[in-house]
Protein backbone atom coordinates (compact mmCIF):
# COMPACT_ATOMS: atom_id res chain seq x y z
CA UNK A 1 0.00 0.00 0.00
CA UNK A 2 1.54 3.32 -1.03
CA UNK A 3 1.49 6.51 1.03
CA UNK A 4 -1.05 8.02 -1.36
CA UNK A 5 -3.35 5.01 -0.95
CA UNK A 6 -3.00 5.19 2.83
CA UNK A 7 -4.21 8.79 2.83
CA UNK A 8 -7.37 7.71 1.00
CA UNK A 9 -8.35 5.68 4.07
CA UNK A 10 -10.32 7.79 6.57
CA UNK A 11 -9.15 5.76 9.56
CA UNK A 12 -5.51 6.35 8.60
CA UNK A 13 -6.19 10.10 8.21
CA UNK A 14 -8.03 10.00 11.55
CA UNK A 15 -4.96 8.43 13.17
CA UNK A 16 -2.65 11.09 11.68
CA UNK A 17 -4.91 13.85 12.99
CA UNK A 18 -5.17 11.90 16.24
CA UNK A 19 -1.41 11.97 16.68
CA UNK A 20 -1.44 15.75 16.30
CA UNK A 21 -4.37 16.41 18.62
CA UNK A 22 -3.07 13.81 21.09
CA UNK A 23 0.28 15.58 21.28
CA UNK A 24 -1.55 18.83 21.97
CA UNK A 25 -4.12 17.44 24.40
CA UNK A 26 -1.93 15.02 26.32
CA UNK A 27 0.84 17.61 26.65
CA UNK A 28 -1.66 19.86 28.38
CA UNK A 29 -2.96 16.94 30.52
CA UNK A 30 0.50 15.87 31.68
CA UNK A 31 1.60 19.49 32.22
CA UNK A 32 -1.45 20.23 34.35
CA UNK A 33 -1.34 16.92 36.24
CA UNK A 34 2.40 16.57 36.84
CA UNK A 35 3.81 20.10 36.80
CA UNK A 36 0.92 22.26 38.01
CA UNK A 37 -0.48 19.43 40.20
CA UNK A 38 -4.03 19.93 38.96
CA UNK A 39 -6.39 17.05 39.81
CA UNK A 40 -6.98 14.16 37.39
CA UNK A 41 -10.46 15.22 36.24
CA UNK A 42 -9.63 18.87 35.57
CA UNK A 43 -6.33 17.95 33.87
CA UNK A 44 -7.97 15.43 31.54
CA UNK A 45 -10.96 17.67 30.82
CA UNK A 46 -8.89 20.74 29.89
CA UNK A 47 -6.35 18.70 27.92
CA UNK A 48 -9.12 16.84 26.14
CA UNK A 49 -10.80 20.14 25.26
CA UNK A 50 -7.58 21.44 23.67
CA UNK A 51 -7.14 18.20 21.69
CA UNK A 52 -10.81 18.22 20.70
CA UNK A 53 -10.56 21.72 19.26
CA UNK A 54 -7.62 20.70 17.08
CA UNK A 55 -9.44 17.48 16.19
CA UNK A 56 -12.66 19.19 15.09
CA UNK A 57 -11.09 21.43 12.49
CA UNK A 58 -8.63 18.86 11.11
CA UNK A 59 -11.14 15.98 11.03
CA UNK A 60 -13.88 18.05 9.44
CA UNK A 61 -11.78 19.07 6.44
CA UNK A 62 -8.90 16.59 6.18
CA UNK A 63 -10.15 13.29 7.60
CA UNK A 64 -13.79 13.17 6.59
CA UNK A 65 -13.75 15.93 3.93
CA UNK A 66 -17.03 17.25 5.30
CA UNK A 67 -18.35 20.45 3.77
CA UNK A 68 -21.41 20.95 5.98
CA UNK A 69 -21.46 24.23 7.87
CA UNK A 70 -20.20 24.32 11.44
CA UNK A 71 -23.72 24.75 12.81
CA UNK A 72 -24.64 21.28 11.54
CA UNK A 73 -21.60 19.54 12.97
CA UNK A 74 -20.36 21.37 16.06
CA UNK A 75 -23.12 20.27 18.48
CA UNK A 76 -22.88 16.66 17.35
CA UNK A 77 -19.10 16.89 17.71
CA UNK A 78 -19.30 18.32 21.23
CA UNK A 79 -21.82 15.63 22.24
CA UNK A 80 -19.64 12.82 20.89
CA UNK A 81 -16.54 14.30 22.55
CA UNK A 82 -18.32 14.52 25.93
CA UNK A 83 -19.65 10.97 25.64
CA UNK A 84 -16.21 9.70 24.66
CA UNK A 85 -14.59 11.63 27.49
CA UNK A 86 -16.95 10.33 30.17
CA UNK A 87 -16.87 6.72 28.97
CA UNK A 88 -13.14 6.58 28.28
CA UNK A 89 -11.70 8.34 31.27
CA UNK A 90 -14.13 6.85 33.82
CA UNK A 91 -13.47 3.37 32.47
CA UNK A 92 -9.71 3.93 32.33
CA UNK A 93 -9.71 5.30 35.87
CA UNK A 94 -11.48 2.18 37.14
CA UNK A 95 -9.21 -0.18 35.17
CA UNK A 96 -5.99 1.53 36.19
CA UNK A 97 -7.16 1.78 39.80
CA UNK A 98 -7.81 -1.97 39.77
CA UNK A 99 -4.44 -2.72 38.12
CA UNK A 100 -2.48 -0.47 40.47
CA UNK A 101 -4.24 -1.80 43.59
CA UNK A 102 -3.65 -5.38 42.41
CA UNK A 103 0.06 -4.56 42.26
CA UNK A 104 -0.18 -2.84 45.69
CA UNK A 105 1.13 0.45 44.32
CA UNK A 106 -0.04 3.38 46.43
CA UNK A 107 1.32 6.20 44.26
CA UNK A 108 -1.53 8.44 43.00
CA UNK A 109 0.74 10.03 40.41
CA UNK A 110 1.34 6.64 38.75
CA UNK A 111 -2.39 5.90 38.94
CA UNK A 112 -3.26 9.20 37.23
CA UNK A 113 -0.68 8.81 34.46
CA UNK A 114 -1.69 5.20 33.72
CA UNK A 115 -5.35 6.30 33.68
CA UNK A 116 -4.59 9.07 31.19
CA UNK A 117 -2.80 6.66 28.84
CA UNK A 118 -5.48 3.94 29.00
CA UNK A 119 -8.25 6.54 28.60
CA UNK A 120 -6.62 7.89 25.49
CA UNK A 121 -6.76 4.48 23.78
CA UNK A 122 -10.47 4.03 24.57
CA UNK A 123 -11.18 7.62 23.59
CA UNK A 124 -9.55 7.23 20.17
CA UNK A 125 -11.56 4.14 19.24
CA UNK A 126 -14.95 5.40 20.45
CA UNK A 127 -14.34 8.86 19.00
CA UNK A 128 -13.55 7.55 15.51
CA UNK A 129 -16.84 5.67 15.34
CA UNK A 130 -18.82 8.66 16.61
CA UNK A 131 -17.19 11.15 14.27
CA UNK A 132 -17.32 8.94 11.18
CA UNK A 133 -20.91 7.77 11.53
CA UNK A 134 -22.61 10.61 13.42
CA UNK A 135 -20.76 13.93 13.23
CA UNK A 136 -19.16 13.87 9.79
CA UNK A 137 -21.24 11.23 8.06
CA UNK A 138 -21.81 11.52 4.32
CA UNK A 139 -25.43 12.36 5.12
CA UNK A 140 -24.30 15.47 7.06
CA UNK A 141 -22.07 16.57 4.16
CA UNK A 142 -24.94 16.52 1.69
CA UNK A 143 -27.35 18.53 3.86
CA UNK A 144 -25.76 21.96 3.48
CA UNK A 145 -27.58 24.87 5.08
Amino acid sequence: MTNLTLFQNSFFRFLVVGVLNTICGMSVMFLLFNILETNYWLSTFIGNSVGATVSYFLNKRFTFKNDANHGQTIWKFISIILICYILSYCLSYLISHYLISSLSIKNNEILGNVSILIGNVFYTLINYVGQKFIVFSKKTSVQKV
